[in-house]
């Protein structure tokens, strides 16, 4: 049986096997062990996955695309359908499809059949609810066996991520591993060091884990509520009963996973009902023009890389003439970070109690191991150390710490 650790994630997805006895993530995307979490459905055609699903919708081919697939996990979107092509497909196949290209490019680049997965999952797929949390745990179960694993169990993401950090240890050390990915931000503290990495049972080592539903994806939304859907016509005033005008469509817009939503016709007839009634039609023509020609995930795209530049820098600008001649929006890391302070707050207080859960006092610490994207972002980053002021700062592998910690768990759990 050849196993393998895969990490689905909200944005990227890894996976790995142990190669040599040591954890090698496979190739997906040419010579990238990293692939984007996204799919493209094109008329009479494959689905396309990753940078080339990305790559088709901005370059305007005919299809629709998906991105942000794991975050419908738990919901009740999970269940519902949407237009492919010509038929309508539930988002749980939509998940399945992807997968499953996943594990043969796997296969493929491996030379192997991967017969058993350990799948990472977030500490808490959704929050404060038991039950739909393990409805989305037995959701995933249940796409890795329809895509062929005939083994399948989970492992938490810190947890993983604390299995490949460990491997360069030199001595014992009480660690907290910050996982900050694209749709949840997950916690442990964990004992780890040399003597203890073939232990059989690790489950004494793991002190405490706390997560919470926030990610990338939601700094993003943030920033696109903030700064750039004012521009469409969020906040504008009604003409009649001092009313704004409806803010739904631009949560949907500012949404990965909720873009698609508008696309359906009937949200389109609703947004020209607005702008009969808006005291500003000029900017509801924007988003009409947005949703007409289904600019959604391309400016979802543009929001992230604003995101990250104005995380390396002070101001960046985001072009949006293709809705109005000469449009652009400004975005400044203060105003960012002024947007976003709430969810750096969510995920300081998340540590906080992992701390507490734990027994611990910030002090006792040794070392903080940080992986997920969003651990770039400055007053991320922040939030969390000032948590463990004193403890060392350990870069993990930023996309790929999470999957190389789940295939060292396959090779234990599978051989």
């Amino acid at each position: 049986m050849t196993a393998c650790g895969l990490d689905f994630g909200t944005s990227n997805t890894t996976l790995g096997v142990i190669d040599a006895g040591r954890p090698l993530l496979a190739r997906l995307e040419g010579e990238e062990t990293t692939i984007p979490s996204a799919i493209f459905f094109a008329p009479r055609a494959a689905p396309k996955v990753g940078r080339a699903a990305m790559s088709a919708y901005l370059d305007g081919e005919a299809g629709r695309l998906m991105r942000s697939l794991k975050s419908v996990l738990g919901t009740s979107l999970i269940d519902e359908a949407t237009q492919v092509g010509l038929e309508r497909v539930k988002f749980r196949e939509v998940i399945a499809r992807y997968l499953a290209i996943v594990k043969r490019r796997a296969e493929a680049a491996t030379g192997r059949q991967i017969d058993a997965v350990v799948h990472g999952r977030p500490v808490h797929f959704v929050d404060g609810d038991d039950e739909a949390d393990a409805r989305a745990e037995e959701t995933l179960r249940g796409i890795a066996l329809s895509v062929g694993f005939r083994e399948v169990s989970f492992q938490l993401e810190p947890v993983a991520a604390a299995l490949d950090y460990e491997r360069g240890v030199a001595r014992e050390e009480l660690a907290l591993i910050a996982d900050i990915g694209g749709g949840t931000s997950d916690f442990s503290v964990v004992r780890i060091g040399p003597g203890r990495r073939r232990r059989e049972d690790r489950r004494g080592d793991v002190l405490a884990n706390e997560g919470v539903r926030v990610g990338g994806v939601d700094f993003d939304r943030r920033l696109s509520l903030g700064s750039v859907m004012p521009l469409f016509g969020l906040g504008s005033p009604m003409k009649r009963r001092e009313l704004e005008a409806p803010s739904v469509y631009f949560h949907d817009l500012a949404t990965w996973s909720s873009i698609n939503r508008l696309y359906d016709g009937r949200a389109l007839r609703q947004i020209r009902e607005v702008r009969r009634e808006a005291a500003r039609p000029e900017l509801i023509d924007r988003l009409i023009r947005a949703v007409e020609d289904e600019r959604g995930h391309g400016l979802a795209a543009a929001v992230e890389s604003a995101k990250i530049r104005v995380s390396d820098g002070e101001e960046t600008e985001i072009a949006l003439d293709w809705a109005d001649a000469g449009l652009k929006a400004s975005i400044r890391r203060e105003a960012f970070e002024r947007h976003t302070a709430a969810l750096a707050g969510r995920i300081a207080e998340r540590i906080r109690r992992c701390l507490a859960a734990a027994g611990l006092e910030a002090d006792r610490i040794d070392a903080v191991f940080l992986t997920g994207g969003s651990t770039r972002i400055p007053h991320v980053r922040a939030a969390i150390l000032g948590e463990v002021p004193d403890a060392k700062v350990v870069e993990g592998d930023i996309f790929g710490a999470v999957g190389t910690g789940l295939t060292i768990e396959a090779a234990r759990r599978y051989g």
